[in-house]
C-alpha cells in the first residue's frame, strides 16, 4: 500500500494517471471557496488538464482552496498530508474505472484559524480568479425576492466593527478593499454553483454585502469586478469508505479523500474575465457569449430530474438514483415533466438536441456504478426546489400550460419532509430549514396546502388553483396509496 504523496507518485501503478508537470513551479492564480468533491471533480480536473497541456502560462493558474466552515479542517488535513494530490475516480456505465492523480491545487487555508491570511491571499496580485462552488444556500438571498439578507447572524458579526471576516462574503470584499486600497487591479469572480444567473447573482450579494461596509467601495466592485456567469455539469456523489477500499485494492493507494463522479463532464463559461483566464477553451470548456440557455436547459431538465426521482424514490423504498432511474414508472415522470412542461420554457441551447440531451440524461442516471444516493439529491431541498422548479410553475402557469408533473414533485417533497417513508422507517432530513418544512408537512393534516404557504419559497403558488388542485391531488394519492401508485395515477 502506497500512501498518496508528490513522493510517491512515481510508484503508483501505471493505469493511475499521474501529473507529469513540476508542481513546485505552480503559483496560484486562482483562490477557491468550497473544496467540495464536486470542485475537486471537475474545476480542479480543468486546471489539472491545462497544467499537463503546458499551454501558454497554464503555471500561474495553479489552485489555493479556501475552507470557511469549522467543518472544513478534515479536508485541509486530508489534502495537506498528502501534499495537495487526491485520486479522481470515473466510473464508466460498462464498470471501467478510470483513476487520475490531480495536481492542481497547491495550498489550503483554512479561515476560522487565521482569515487573515486568506484576505491576505486574495490581495495578492498573483490572484486573478475568485471561484465559488459554496451550494445554493451559500449565496444568502431571499428565494422570491433575490435581495441579499442582511439579517443573516453571520452577516450581522461580520459586519460588526473591527470584526474578523468570517462568511465568504465578508472575506472576499475585505480582499477587494485591500486590493483597491494598495492601487491592485481586482480579481475576477467566478460562481460555479447552481444558481440561476450565478455570475449575475454574485455580483448582487457581494455588492450588497460591500454596500452595508462602504458605499464607496460598493460602487467600486460593482464598475470594476467582473462576474461571468457559467452552468457547471458532472454528477459527483460524496466519496464513501467503499470508494477509498475500492482505490486501495485496485491501485494499492492509500488515498484518505478521492473523490469519484462519472465520465459526463460539462462546463459552460461567460467570456468576461477582468486579468485574464486559464486557456479553459483548450481542455474542453465551452467559452461562450451568453450562458443562459445552457444554464436553465440543465438547471430545469438534470437538476430538477434529480428531484422529481429523489423524493418519490426515496418514499417507494429505492436508495440509490440508478434504482429509480430504471423504474419505467420514473422514467414516465421525467419523460411527462420535461417534455409537457421544462422543455416549454427552455430558450434554443445552441449546438444542443434536446431530445438527445434528456435521453442521455436518463442513461446518465441510470449509472449503477456511481451509486449517486437519493438522500444526496433529497438534501438542501429549500435551496434548490424554489430556484429550479418553481420558475418552471410559474412560467407555465402564465402561459395557460400544465404543472401537473411538477406539483407532483413539490407533493413528494412535502410527503418526504414528514419525516418518515411508507414503511414507517425515519428519514434523516437534510436541510436548512428542516424544522420548519417538517411542521409544515404535518400541519398538512388539517390543511392540505399548509406546505406551501412558505411564500419566501413558493410565492403566491398557495393560492393558485391551476398547482394546487393537481399538488393536492397527488399529496392525497401519496397518502392513501403510496409513491407507485401516486406516480400510476399522474401518469394515466
Amino acid at each position: 500500500m502506497v500512501r498518496l504523496t508528490a513522493a510517491a507518485l512515481a510508484a503508483l501503478p501505471a493505469p493511475v494517471a499521474v501529473p507529469h508537470y513540476d508542481r513546485t513551479a505552480i503559483t496560484a492564480g486562482i483562490v477557491h471557496f468550497g473544496v467540495g468533491g464536486f470542485h475537486r471533480a471537475h474545476q480542479a480536473m480543468y486546471v489539472d488538464r491545462l497544467l499537463e497541456a503546458g499551454v501558454g502560462d497554464a503555471a500561474s493558474w495553479g489552485i489555493c482552496g479556501v475552507g470557511v466552515l469549522e467543518a472544513d479542517r478534515r479536508m485541509k488535513q486530508a489534502l495537506e498530508d498528502q501534499d495537495h494530490l487526491y485520486t479522481l475516480v470515473l466510473k464508466h456505465p460498462d464498470g471501467t474505472l478510470e483513476p487520475r492523480v490531480i495536481g492542481s491545487i497547491v495550498d489550503y487555508l483554512l479561515a476560522p484559524d487565521d482569515p487573515q491570511a486568506v484576505v491576505e491571499k486574495l490581495a495578492d496580485p498573483a490572484v486573478r480568479v475568485v471561484s465559488l462552488t459554496i451550494t445554493e444556500g451559500g449565496y444568502n438571498f431571499d428565494q422570491i425576492t433575490g435581495e441579499f439578507d442582511a439579517g443573516n447572524p453571520a452577516v450581522q458579526a461580520d459586519l460588526a466593527p473591527g470584526a474578523l471576516p468570517r462568511t465568504v462574503f465578508g472575506l472576499v470584499v475585505a480582499g477587494l478593499a485591500l486590493r483597491r486600497e494598495r492601487g491592485i487591479p481586482p480579481f475576477t469572480v467566478m460562481s460555479c454553483d447552481n444558481v440561476p444567473g450565478n455570475g449575475d447573482m454574485a455580483r448582487r450579494v457581494f455588492t450588497a454585502f460591500a454596500g452595508l461596509k462602504d458605499a464607496a467601495l460598493a460602487d467600486w466592485i460593482a464598475t470594476e469586478v467582473r462576474f461571468p456567469n457559467s452552468m457547471v455539469d458532472r454528477i459527483t456523489p460524496a466519496t464513501t469508505d467503499d470508494d477509498r477500499a475500492l482505490i486501495a485494492s485496485e491501485w494499492g493507494i492509500e488515498d484518505a479523500w478521492p473523490v469519484v463522479a462519472e465520465p459526463f463532464e460539462q462546463w459552460v463559461l461567460e467570456d468576461g474575465f477582468g486579468l485574464g483566464r486559464p486557456a479553459y477553451e483548450t481542455v474542453g470548456v465551452q467559452v461562450v457569449a451568453d450562458v443562459e440557455p445552457y444554464e436553465l436547459m440543465k438547471l430545469r431538465l438534470l437538476n430538477v430530474g434529480h428531484q422529481a426521482i429523489a423524493y418519490f424514490g426515496i418514499l417507494a423504498g429505492y436508495t440509490f438514483a440508478h434504482e429509480a432511474a430504471r423504474d419505467p414508472l420514473f422514467v414516465a415522470l421525467l419523460r411527462r415533466y420535461w417534455d409537457r412542461e421544462a422543455r416549454l420554457t427552455l430558450h434554443p441551447v445552441p449546438g444542443v438536441d434536446l431530445d438527445e440531451y434528456t435521453a442521455e440524461l436518463v442513461e446518465r442516471f441510470g449509472n449503477e456504478h456511481v451509486r449517486d444516493t437519493l438522500a444526496r439529491l433529497a438534501a438542501e431541498s429549500s435551496d434548490r426546489i424554489p430556484k429550479w422548479l418553481v420558475p418552471v410553475v410559474r412560467e407555465q402557469i402564465a402561459e395557460g400550460g400544465e404543472v401537473d408533473a411538477a406539483a407532483a414533485v413539490v407533493a413528494s417533497w412535502a410527503r418526504y419532509a414528514e419525516g418518515v417513508d411508507e414503511a414507517g422507517h425515519p428519514l434523516t432530513i437534510v436541510d436548512r430549514l428542516a424544522d420548519s418544512r417538517h411542521a409544515a408537512a404535518l400541519a398538512q393534516a388539517g390543511d392540505p396546502v399548509a406546505f406551501l404557504r412558505d411564500e419566501s419559497l413558493f410565492g403566491p403558488l398557495a393560492g393558485e388553483p391551476a398547482f394546487t388542485v393537481p399538488y393536492v391531488r397527488a399529496l392525497d394519492a401519496l397518502h392513501a396509496r403510496g409513491a407507485q401508485a401516486a406516480l400510476r395515477e399522474l401518469l394515466d
